[in-house]
């Protein structure tokens, strides 16, 4: 009787967290774990290339800038997207024609891969549920991020997982061999452009207007000190207040999605500058990131603030000025060129903003480095050739794959 109240308990439990994780109100920060593993019992996986993405819905931004690209990688190897979350997938199932699939337990993607051929899995950025796909050894595995950028995760030792790292650029190449340890850069980074800013704001700019328009877009708060780049709660209400007072200039806020989600005060500091914006009339604006893609919001835009992030190198094609703020604590960055060439702003000059924008605009030797500086991040691929370029690499490392994984089955290798 006593193992009939426990079984029938844990069942009650079991629903009571199923229910809960088909509720609308289910966290956008977990993983609802809601599977198709059920009708994939039998099932095999018809592609050739596995995107992987266990995240949840706060992370889809990491993966929405590469459906293009993805979609031409159908075209010419079959993909799959295979997710952990049934939100992220139906999202994805409305918004790309590559077939996505959501596999909830670890035995079930074992069995779909044991029943494949795939050949080489893709990430686009280094969650720790990418070892629940790492561990099969069938495939090749490249990590191709979402944003390149001088941030010192760039330069993570978590590269070392993958067998292959896409690089947007040659600055992306020399960032990894510069700051790991045992890592054959030039064997394992393959340059292949940046598909993901092919909608880079145009370098004409907006129309000419009586004020300018700045963009302030900075990064979210990070989950440690050590990738705390984030200028919200540093700069923001005082960089924000002298943009509004000073008269000259029209402001956009686009905060980083996950902005407050770690930390309380970065919550209150950005409800503060959305606050002080819409207080100051409707010719200033703020633009979540589900409002329009940041290329966008970047044509409407004369001048950029940001902070060190994947931001400033999708802003470089414009070649119109930016300023980098200067973050502080123990932030780590792995500069590769673009911060010695741009002007930074230390927390302590943010509300005197205005006069660095203008020093910036007036700088009339900056857009010749700031048209090195595209080349340098965004490789000779970009912008016409960066999607061929990247499907010529996948069909490349699938080649290569064929060919090893023949040599290790005629050895007796079995299995994933």
């Amino acid at each position: 009787m006593r193992r009939l109240l426990i079984d029938l308990r844990r069942r009650a439990q079991t629903n009571v967290l199923r229910a809960a994780r088909g509720s609308r109100f289910f966290p956008r920060t977990l993983v609802d774990r809601q599977g198709d593993d059920l009708e994939l019992q039998d099932a095999s996986i018809d592609a050739a290339v596995m995107v992987y993405f266990p995240g949840a819905l706060d992370t889809l931004y990491q993966i929405t800038p590469w459906l293009p690209t993805f979609e031409a990688v159908h075209d010419a190897h079959r993909a799959v997207i295979v997710c952990q979350d049934s939100r992220v997938a139906a999202h994805l199932r409305r918004t790309c024609r590559v077939p996505v699939l959501t596999v909830a337990r670890y035995g079930t993607l074992d069995g779909l891969l044991s029943r494949s051929d795939v050949g080489l899995a893709l990430y686009v950025s280094h969650l720790p549920r990418n070892f629940e796909n790492l561990r099969f050894s069938s495939l090749l595995h490249a990590y191709i991020g979402h944003g390149d950028s001088d941030k010192g995760v760039s330069a993570s030792n978590q590269l070392k997982a993958y067998d292959y790292f896409f690089a947007p650029g040659a600055a992306a190449v020399e960032r990894v061999a510069a700051r790991l340890m045992r890592f054959d850069a030039e064997g394992r980074a393959l340059v292949v452009g940046q598909p993901v800013t092919l909608s880079a704001p145009p370098a004409d700019g907006p129309p000419p207007a009586v004020r300018s328009t700045v963009l302030y877009a900075p990064t979210w708060e990070g989950a440690q000190p050590s990738v705390a780049y984030s200028s919200v709660l540093s700069h923001g209400e005082a960089m924000v207040g002298a943009l509004l007072a000073d008269g000259r200039y029209r402001v956009l806020y686009r905060p980083h999605p996950l902005t407050g989600v770690t930390s309380r005060l970065y919550a209150v500091a950005d409800r503060a500058i959305r606050e002080a914006i819409g207080a100051a009339g409707a010719d200033h604006e703020v633009v979540d990131a589900d409002a329009e893609p940041v290329e966008a919001t970047m044509a409407r835009s004369h001048l950029l603030v940001a902070d060190v992030s994947a931001v400033t190198t999708a802003w470089l094609p414009s070649l119109r000025p930016l300023v980098v703020t200067e973050a502080g604590g123990g932030a780590q960055s792995a500069d590769s060129g673009l911060l010695g060439a741009v002007p930074r702003l230390p927390a302590d000059r943010a509300s005197r903003v205005a006069e660095v924008l203008a020093e910036a605009a007036a700088d009339v030797g900056a857009r010749e480095r700031r048209r090195r500086l595209v080349e340098h991040y965004l490789s000779p691929y970009w912008p016409e050739g960066c999607e061929h370029r990247f499907v010529e690499v996948v069909g490349q490392v699938l080649e290569e794959r064929a060919r090893l994984r023949a040599v290790l089955t005629a050895g007796g290798a079995t299995g994933v």
